[in-house]
């Protein structure tokens, strides 16, 4: 295969790297920055000539954890990697893999996520995005009323890129009747908004959740919220438009949105102050309320979570009564008449464990099961939850923390954060691991369907056992409707719209451009 491909806005050259063909920072949306910033993005102006592609695309911006309060990347972002064999072999199943990060950092060349192994042993292309984040990406202006910014800007650079990939993705030798939509934390959150995207519907064939916070999503009245707080951090007043926010440095817009959320404590009543907004247009209504009513991509599905997602929460508190009192702000801030039920199912959750196993199951796993059990009723589901962990972190008390499967899905264990932890031993199972999670992955990619030993994930007959899930683990297993008790209480609370009932919340009120009062609810939601 010539290393000179063709895509609609010119052709590019890759190169290859360690038996592997990669095409990188390929744009496939024009720059966001300046006029452009918080409106749709627009494909991109066609370039002459060979355009090289042999390095890494800007990231978007993002703020960098350090002491100098760094900011890295350029509003100029929206491009993506392409990764596959060294073969002249054509119509190869396409993985577009969106990253995580807490909707505010992360990008598609993460050296855990390049994906040249997963290629290799997979034998698939993959697709790599770069999107908007945090503040340029996630957080919907609207309510500053000049009607000039749409919401979810990042969910529409992955609807580009989507498009982009079924257009050009036959170039490379990928087959765009057979793609799969992947990712992991912030990106599997990404996956289950865009199954509820109805202008994404044939675009992509079948999709993986992994570790998705599904239930991160924001009401309009939260996102006037969120606006609100960023103009303060801003220090502009309270009539700014977007259009004079387009004239902010976008480092200082960053710093701001970071400002805001920590200073503002809301993380700790599970406020996160950017992800996908429900708009009533791109995204009409909280995707719980489309799994539950089978508006969904009827697509198979792979979902599901690590055992121990939050386990670094241990950390958070000292006292255990400051661990209750946290764990009952939090859980009243979603739905207070059944929060106390909820808290006595974790015991108060005043010990360490039950306190991050409380947080594991309503950021993660509860949010992920209500998805799949509502996507089983109408299309071919599987779920797994991640349980092995290296003895190194075990027994720091971490576990199979949050993003330690993509070690085994990447067979990347050199690039993972955890190597130092664990370069001395205590891994003599992960290759087993990460041989059957690829096995499995790569099937489900290829046919539609994990393969043997893993049943779909179904409710309960007169005659068989519900509720499948694969335990990935040193000696992995099926386990038919793991912790029942906790399942049972999570069906009776309500996780879709945060801030109900909060009086600084309901008292804000703005005016959107269909004219309506900003309220806490979702677009067509019935209370």
């Amino acid at each position: 295969m010539d290393d000179i491909t063709a895509t609609t806005a010119g052709p590019v050259r890759g190169t290859v790297v360690s038996g592997i063909r990669t095409w990188r920072g390929v744009p496939y949306g024009a720059d966001t920055s300046g006029p452009n910033r918080w409106r749709a993005p627009s494909v991109p102006e066609p370039w002459d000539g060979v355009r090289d592609c042999h390095e890494f695309g800007a990231v978007a911006p993002q703020p960098v954890y350090s002491y100098k309060d760094s900011v890295r990347g350029d509003e100029d972002c929206l491009n993506l990697d392409i990764v596959r064999p060294d073969t002249d072999d054509g119509d190869l199943p396409v993985v577009v893999y969106l990253h995580g990060g807490s909707f505010i950092v992360g990008s598609s060349h993460e050296t855990m996520l390049r994906g040249y192994n997963f290629v290799r042993n997979l034998n698939v292309v993959y697709v790599s995005v770069n999107f908007r984040l945090g503040v340029l990406g996630y957080l919907d202006l609207r309510s500053l009323g000049d009607g000039d910014c749409v919401a979810n800007p990042a969910v529409r650079d992955q609807l580009l890129a989507l498009r982009w990939v079924n257009e050009n993705i036959r170039a490379f030798g990928g087959d765009p009747g057979n793609v799969t939509l992947m990712g992991e934390s912030a990106g599997g959150a990404a996956v289950t908004t865009l199954m509820c995207v109805p202008s994404a519907e044939g675009l992509f064939h079948k999709a993986i959740a992994q570790s998705a916070p599904a239930a991160t999503l924001h009401a309009p009245v939260q996102s006037e919220y969120w606006v609100q707080q960023l103009l303060g951090a801003m220090a502009l007043p309270l009539e700014t438009t977007c259009a004079e926010l387009r004239g902010e440095d976008a480092a200082d817009l960053v710093r701001a949105g970071q400002s805001m959320m920590w200073r503002s404590r809301e993380l700790l009543q599970l406020n996160s102050c950017y992800g996908p907004t429900v708009d009533g247009d791109l995204l009409s209504e909280h995707p719980f309320d489309a799994f539950d009513a089978g508006r969904q991509a009827k697509v198979p599905l792979l979902i599901g979570t690590n055992n121990d997602e939050a386990s670094v929460t241990k950390l958070l508190y000292l006292r255990q009564t400051a661990r209750s009192r946290a764990a009952a702000r939090m859980l009243d801030a979603y739905d207070h008449s059944n929060s106390a039920a909820l808290l006595d199912a974790y015991d108060g959750a005043v010990e360490r464990t039950d306190f991050a196993r409380m947080l594991t199951d309503a950021v993660f796993w509860a949010p992920s099961l209500r998805i799949a059990e509502a996507h089983s009723r109408s299309a071919d589901t599987w779920m797994y939850r991640f349980d092995y962990a290296p003895a190194a972190l075990r027994w720091i008390g971490l576990g199979a923390m949050h993003s330690f499967e993509l070690t085994a899905v990447f067979a990347a264990h050199r690039e993972s954060r955890t190597h130092t932890l664990t370069r001395f031993g205590g891994i003599d199972d992960l290759s087993e691991v990460t041989a059957e999670m690829q096995a499995y992955w790569g099937n489900f990619i290829h046919h539609s369907i994990p393969g043997s030993g893993w049943p779909r994930y179904r409710l309960a007959g007169d005659t068989l056992p519900g509720r499948a899930t694969r335990i990935f683990d040193s000696e992995s297993t099926v386990v038919y409707d793991p912790r029942p008790h906790l399942r049972r209480v999570w069906r009776n609370y309500d996780m879709r719209e945060w801030g109900a009932g909060r009086p600084d919340i309901l008292e804000i009120r703005g005016s959107f451009p269909d004219g309506d009062t900003v309220t806490g609810e979702f677009p067509g939601e019935n209370h």
